[in-house]
């Protein structure tokens, strides 16, 4: 059984950066059924007021999975990974994020709470993503739910 240790609120990880790769969209955009052209062709997103290719609106989790964010937190407090779902994900989109895009943020514990007298307990997250002009372009947030 893991403990519910409430200091970890306010932990912020290590900066990470991960740049936009055209195939990466590509393929996310393939795996979720997106058939708009805006997603695979410069020239369709060009013509759509967008600087590059457009990433599909949840893709900005990707990035943060990508650049090894989504397990850094159950290895801190010592979660078994088969003991944890992924529960809820938020975004709020201040800018687009283009292929080519160098993304940077940093993942922050913000809240950690339990129920059913300790049975599940809730890791809260936010990432802040800005890209390589220092333009805030979404802000992430996420419920990790750990089975005890």
């Amino acid at each position: 059984m893991v403990a519910l240790d409430k200091e970890f609120i306010g932990k912020e990880y290590e900066p990470f950066a991960l740049e936009v790769e055209k195939g990466r969209v590509a393929q996310f955009a393939k795996s979720i059924g997106e058939e708009n052209p805006v997603y695979f062709n410069a020239d369709v997103a060009k013509n759509q007021g967008y600087r590059d290719i457009p990433v599909p609106l949840t893709f900005a989790f990707t990035i943060t999975m990508d650049a090894g964010q989504s397990l850094n937190v159950l290895e801190d407090l010592g979660v078994e990974k088969t003991n944890a779902v992924h529960g809820e994900q938020g975004f709020t989109y201040h800018s687009d994020i283009c292929v080519g895009d160098v993304i940077s943020g940093s993942q922050k514990i913000t809240d950690m709470y339990d129920k059913k007298n300790g049975a599940l307990f809730f890791i809260e997250t936010e990432i802040k993503l800005v890209n390589q002009n220092d333009v805030h372009v979404a802000d992430l947030r996420s419920v990790i739910v750990v089975r005890n």
